[in-house]
């Protein structure tokens, strides 16, 4: 009985530490269900709103503030085309494209990054062509985007490339005052350039599977302790059915046993006779 015990109290235990681990994943599938919501009410309140300036956009100190993602924002001035920088490796229309970073230097004197759209990959490592931007004054329509880290792998992209939108590398071989805060996602340019670059899909709406992923690993730790309380169940009937079988296959052999001594007699009475 003292085993059964100490096995039952282990089954108890993996139950309980399978139950914090499915606790655990499961907070998490909500963090991050929190956290696309958020990003979701970010896109619907700002995506469609009215153009802002880049001087209300962005702080004198160039600070971006995240809730001004995804904000249209007007620019007036010139693009700075001899700065002009590709990204690499950008899915798009099913192939690993470069996106068209080119400086655009606005009517307030600094310099911000504004990615005009994609260009399908060449024969070699360079697009075959890429369509020049309006030249002169123009005024961009852009929306505001976070610039995106250095690649964890350490890769690098030839002269003129860069593998990701790293803001603050872009700047180091730009002049002027760049804004290194947030970049500028192409929506319109005016006059319109000969030539369009591909152009950029609106975010999704879909919030994902991270709700449905939590509700799951609850339900994974409740039948953790069901399956153990299932498994000791069983034992317990088990032990229960073998405890109350023996008496009675012992009465059962007795019984065989008084049936062949009685026909031995049978048998020996017929000899005796014969």
């Amino acid at each position: 009985m003292n085993n059964r015990l100490v096995r039952w109290g282990v089954y108890v235990l993996i139950a309980i530490a399978f139950a914090v681990a499915c606790a655990f994943l499961a907070n998490w599938q909500f963090d991050r269900n929190e956290s696309r919501a958020e990003q979701l009410s970010l896109v619907e309140s700002n995506y469609d709103a009215t153009p802002i300036t880049l001087t209300e956009a962005i702080d004198a100190d160039g600070s971006f503030d995240a809730e001004d993602e995804w904000h249209p924002v007007l620019l007036r001035g010139e693009y700075l085309t001899d700065e002009q920088v590709l990204v690499r490796n950008r899915p798009h229309g099913g192939t690993s494209a470069f996106e068209v970073l080119v400086p655009f230097r606005d009517a307030d004197g600094r310099v911000f990054i504004v990615n005009r759209g994609w260009v399908p990959p060449g024969e070699g490592a360079n697009p075959d062509a890429i369509p020049e931007p309006p030249a002169g004054s123009v005024d961009v329509t852009v929306r505001l985007r976070p610039g995106e880290p250095l690649p964890t792998s350490g890769r690098s992209a030839p002269e003129g490339q860069v593998p990701t939108i790293h803001l603050p590398s872009i700047a180091a071989t730009t002049p002027g005052e760049v804004i290194t805060s947030a970049y500028g996602l192409l929506v319109s340019e005016d006059p319109a350039p000969d030539t369009a670059l591909g152009g950029f899909d609106s975010p999704t709406e879909d919030p994902g599977p991270h709700l449905s992923y939590a509700i799951q690993w609850i339900l994974f730790a409740l039948m953790g302790f069901i399956f153990i309380g299932y498994m000791i169940r069983t034992e317990i009937q088990k032990h229960r059915e073998e405890s109350e079988g023996r008496p009675v296959q012992a009465k059962k052999h007795r019984r065989r046993d008084h049936d062949a001594d009685a026909e031995d007699e049978m048998l020996d009475d017929i000899d005796a006779r014969v």
